[in-house]
């Protein structure tokens, strides 16, 4: 019997993520191989451009999608954050593992958590959603791009460039890097990005075998928290380009959807709440949306157009 090729793009945290998705296969299907193949993601080739200045939507798995539909590898794993809303034709999100950690977190030089930071002080990233909700908590900071893998960030807080920096909890804390933090950004002061902190797993939909395999390795309270997050964004329209949050929630078995869409600058914050049953995500998911709209997204959306 042939391995099932895993598709994954060659950063340490995405082969982190591969690997744990690799090692649950593994001790569920015995009898199986699987391999890793490490391909180059649109966003991996450029790492200093900003993403607002690359094409659409999906820079981080285009290829390892193309690789999927033409047979070279038999599923991809991917930060589910990075997923188009919409999935390609012949493509299924086979599974979404349970969900690591969605808070994003500030690392700083100094230790200097996020109200401690003197004015000034430069706070590199590279997401329109992190830089306007810092902007809207904080004023008087300097906001730098950053781009790069994890290491690479952290480096470059490390030699000065900045003196701090956000990312996601998640990779820090897959990566093993967690002691770094310098402070988690609870929901009330930072939403996360759709789907952040969520692994997915994609497959060609015609391999109703391996669908099926995959399907045990799914997290179905995950599922239905970052299926409302990505019905939220889709109705929106929102992209990377669009600082839309949204974090779902699973208390006392139902779904609870927290939402917010912000000016680039942080000056006006749009927030609302939907609640539901987890298995209706998507009404909730498209019923904040509709509130958001209600409260004038709308004009805030096209500021970025």
């Amino acid at each position: 019997m042939r391995p099932v090729v895993i598709g994954t793009r060659a950063s340490a945290l995405s082969r982190c993520q591969t690997e744990l998705v690799r090692q649950q296969l593994a001790q569920r299907f015995p009898e199986r191989t699987f391999e890793l193949k490490l391909l180059t993601a649109q966003a991996d080739r450029n790492p200093e451009l900003p993403l607002t200045a690359m094409s659409g939507e999906g820079v981080f798995v285009k290829e390892l999608e193309a690789a999927l539909v033409a047979g070279e590898v038999d599923l991809a794993v991917h930060s589910l954050k990075d997923l188009p809303t919409q999935i390609s034709d012949g493509l299924t999100l086979a599974a979404i593992t349970r969900r690591e950690d969605p808070r994003d977190a500030l690392v700083s030089r100094s230790g200097a958590s996020l109200t401690e930071l003197p004015d000034g002080a430069r706070v590199g990233t590279s997401s329109l959603r992190r830089r306007s909700q810092l902007q809207h908590a904080r004023r008087g900071l300097a906001m730098l791009d950053i781009r790069g893998n994890v290491d690479t960030r952290l480096r470059k807080l490390d030699e000065g460039r900045y003196d701090a920096i956000v990312l996601a909890a998640c990779g820090l804390i897959r990566l093993g890097l967690d002691g770094q933090i310098t402070q988690y950004l609870e929901p009330e002061v930072m939403l996360p990005e759709p789907g952040q902190g969520a692994v997915a797993i994609e497959a060609r939909a015609r391999d109703a075998e391996l669908v099926r395999m995959l399907a045990q390795l799914d997290d179905a309270d995950t599922r239905a928290c970052v299926e409302a997050e990505r019905a939220f964004l889709r109705c929106l329209g929102g992209g990377c380009r669009v600082p839309i949050a949204a974090l779902g929630r699973i208390e006392a078995g139902g779904l609870r959807l927290d939402g917010a869409v912000l000016d680039p600058d942080g000056s006006r914050r749009l927030g609302g709440r939907q609640a539901g049953r987890p298995n209706e995500a998507d009404v909730v998911g498209q019923r904040l949306a509709r509130e958001m709209l209600a409260q004038g997204a709308a004009d805030l959306l096209k500021s970025h157009e």
